[in-house]
């Protein structure tokens, strides 16, 4: 799903709103979490996951096609971990007969 998706399914879900409301709620919504982001800060969407940032710091590595040593910069991830009740919408135990 992208996130002109989200916008349409928002708003055929919401028939009250008008589109260019649901794309500004996206956005608000996407961009608040952007901003907790770059500032550090740790998000939890509770029963979806939630968001962090990681360091990664500068390590060697090494170029598949010739074997050569090359130094990869540190650099900042994101990373997201399923919550509970996503993992267990995706995952669905097996029925016991």
């Amino acid at each position: 799903m992208i996130r002109s998706d989200l916008v349409l399914r928002l708003a055929a879900l919401n028939p009250h709103l008008y589109e260019k409301d649901c794309v500004a709620l996206v956005d608000a919504i996407l961009g608040r979490i952007s901003d907790a982001l770059l500032a550090g800060d740790r998000v939890e969407i509770r029963g979806f996951g939630s968001f962090t940032v990681k360091e990664r710091p500068a390590r060697q590595g090494h170029n598949p096609k010739t074997g050569a040593r090359i130094g990869v910069p540190a650099k900042t991830a994101l990373v997201f971990k399923a919550g509970k009740d996503m993992r267990d919408r995706l995952n669905p135990e097996a029925a016991v007969p």
